[in-house]
């Protein structure tokens, strides 16, 4: 059995995303593929995810002196708390899925402030003295991305900041597998924008299947 964090970050649900109809297609159709398997939903607007502010760096700063838990401040404590708690159900999970829209180039700010919180030296990389290493070895994951444009490829593929950076940070963390799902161009296409999301729900199923 395995475990299945499913990220997604958007507002809004289904009925007015192409990222989380397409997202919705690959987890139901993964579910009946794998009715074992544990879906965990991290839907990060309705997550508390602290970020890394004074109180973060004051309370690590007192654990690394070797100080108990004890010695840190309510506002510490609460959120050193919670990060640690991120982190922790990162790294217990087994495959990842990711679920954004493109917005101004990159992805919506609370995906962000999650990736900042699981990247946890010790956790999900070390450092060595050939530089940092990813301790994930053993995972996969997915980003299912939805654009009006056309970013996957082409001339604006230079300004696409979202896929890119958590390919990045999963290449950072070990992750040796990496796909992306991309659902683009209904904007720019309008008279089209039907056919590219059934087309993306299709290709959703199928990887629902396989994941």
């Amino acid at each position: 059995m395995a475990k299945v964090m499913y990220i997604t970050a958007h507002p809004h649900d289904e009925t007015q995303s192409y990222s989380m109809a397409v997202g919705k297609a690959f987890i139901e159709t993964y579910k009946e593929a794998n009715p074992n398997d544990e879906i965990i939903h991290m839907d990060l607007y309705k997550e508390t995810i602290p970020p890394i502010d004074v109180d973060v760096f004051s309370g690590w700063g007192k654990l690394q002196t070797g100080k108990g838990f004890e010695v840190l401040s309510p506002d510490e404590k609460a959120k050193v708390g919670r990060l640690s708690e991120l982190v922790d159900q990162f790294v217990s999970a087994d495959k990842y899925v990711f679920v954004t829209p493109l917005w101004n180039f990159s992805f919506p700010p609370v995906m962000k402030a999650y990736i900042d919180s699981v990247s946890v030296a010790g956790k999900t990389f070390t450092y060595t003295d050939q530089g940092p290493v990813g301790l994930l070895t053993d995972k996969k994951a997915l980003h299912i991305q939805a654009s009006g444009g056309i970013y996957s490829e082409g001339p604006a593929a230079q300004m696409e900041m979202g896929h890119r950076y958590l390919g990045v940070m999963m290449q950072f963390f070990g992750v040796p597998s990496f796909e992306g799902l991309f659902v683009e161009g209904h904007a720019a296409m309008p008279d089209k924008a039907q056919e590219i999301k059934e087309n993306a729900i299709a290709r959703a199923k199928e990887l629902g299947k396989s994941f």
